[in-house]
């Protein structure tokens, strides 16, 4: 270490490395994990490692990185602006750090962090703000503050607004199915930026009660058969917030193009001028039979699986469902808004082909502490659901896939007796 010390802090930089080559001497997952983040800095990466994983394998194919398939040699660090020693051989990594020690070039050892020159940061970033931590060359206590303080950043819990561009416009944000925890970083980094939330009634409200005191919370809900505010009135509310130099974030539940009229409001955005951005949100279609253990898709049972939003009934004039397709079909279906018209439905679909001991689930209150289930077939469904009392939301999963979610429960209640 020609006399430094291993206990002097680190003084830290932020490395421009467009265009700069860096060398990376190994290629395990040490390096699976530093390529990518070197590549988005812009760097030219030379990896030299007689094997690679798949992952680096994939970008050797796409040309984003040099690859010697060969060990380490002498003289392999001349140009480069910064080494990376990942080798699980100490002796190597110690050849390479000598070799740009004589260099005069910064090396990182993924083995020894008191024998490098220099220490690869947990870091991240949020917008133009990036954030390193070194905690002392201990990586894991340096990702779990790293961690906490871009957490913070994104969901607004430490303010960086001051230090960015106020965003301007309509939102478009899917909040996901229900648990405020899964509403994208991006749709909560917004949400906390905003001066007006016009907020839907499956929109995630817990959400809502993070809010600074000064935004505008207007209800959008829409309860069926009950109170709405018509979506005419949603639009203008929008456009008339935006104009007048407000940021507007429209929360909605699941996905904002799913059956949300979103594409309606960046319409109706779009045609006033108002700058329109879409934040896509986890669907309840695909999160409610997840968190109630059921893939719409499964190999050797569904290759595919349709969403269909039954505001109507079969057979009603302003439905635009090919429900003969659907009973003909093998693949799973996924019925939103269908609670009330799911004895219809059962009728349809057995009519059309579909056998009435196709297995049934109804999921209420997807991803919530609420949230609750029941299994039938198509023929005994609205039976069921009339007598255990299910209302909406609700997601309704019809096929074969349903039996793969019971068998997950079964296996798991063994593995517990």
């Amino acid at each position: 270490m020609n006399g430094r010390s291993a206990d002097m802090g680190p003084y830290l930089l932020g490395l421009r490395l467009s265009g700069r080559k860096v060398l990376v001497v190994g290629g395990g997952r040490v390096a699976q994990r530093r390529v990518p983040a070197l590549i988005e800095a812009g760097a030219q990466v030379t990896l030299v490692s007689p094997e690679v994983t798949p992952a680096l394998d994939d970008l050797i194919e796409a040309g984003r990185i040099t690859w010697h398939a060969r060990p380490y040699q002498h003289g392999d660090c001349a140009g480069a602006w910064l080494v990376q020693a990942c080798t699980d051989v100490r002796d190597v990594n110690a050849a390479v750090a000598a070799e740009a020690e004589a260099e005069r070039v910064w090396c990182v050892r993924a083995d020894d962090k008191d024998a490098a020159a220099a220490w690869t940061p947990a870091s991240g970033r949020v917008d133009e703000i990036s954030v390193a931590v070194t905690a002392g060359g201990d990586p894991r206590r340096a990702a779990g503050i790293r961690d906490a303080i871009v957490g913070a950043l994104r969901d607004g819990t430490v303010d960086a607004r001051r230090s960015r561009t106020k965003p301007v416009g309509v939102a478009l944000v899917g909040g996901g199915p229900g648990d405020p925890g899964l509403i994208t970083v991006r749709g909560r980094q917004l949400l906390a930026q905003a001066d007006v939330v016009v907020a839907d009634r499956l929109a995630p409200r817990a959400l809502l009660d993070e809010l600074a005191p000064d935004v505008e919370l207007i209800d959008a809900a829409k309860v069926p058969y009950g109170r709405s505010l018509p979506q005419e009135e949603i639009n203008a509310i929008l456009v008339d917030r935006a104009l007048a130099g407000k940021f507007v974030v429209r929360l909605k539940g699941g996905d904002p193009f799913v059956f949300g009229r979103g594409g309606e409001e960046a319409i109706a955005c779009a045609e006033a001028g108002v700058p329109v951005v879409v934040v896509p949100g986890i669907t309840s279609a695909v999160a409610a039979p997840a968190s109630a253990g059921v893939p719409v898709t499964h190999r050797g049972v569904s290759q595919e699986f349709h969403v269909i939003s039954v505001h109507v009934p079969p057979g009603d004039p302003r439905s635009t469902v090919d429900w003969p397709a659907l009973g003909r079909t093998e693949g799973t279906l996924v019925l939103m808004m269908a609670v009330e018209r799911i004895g219809k439905i059962a009728e349809a679909l057995i009519r059309e082909g579909r056998s009435p001991e196709t297995p049934v689930m109804v999921v209420q209150d997807g991803t919530l502490p609420t949230q609750r289930e029941l299994i039938a077939s198509l023929s005994t469904v609205a039976d069921r659901v009339s007598a255990a009392g299910i209302r909406p939301p609700a997601i309704i999963v019809v096929g074969d896939v349903v039996r793969v979610g019971q068998e997950v429960g079964m296996v798991r209640a063994e593995r517990v007796t």
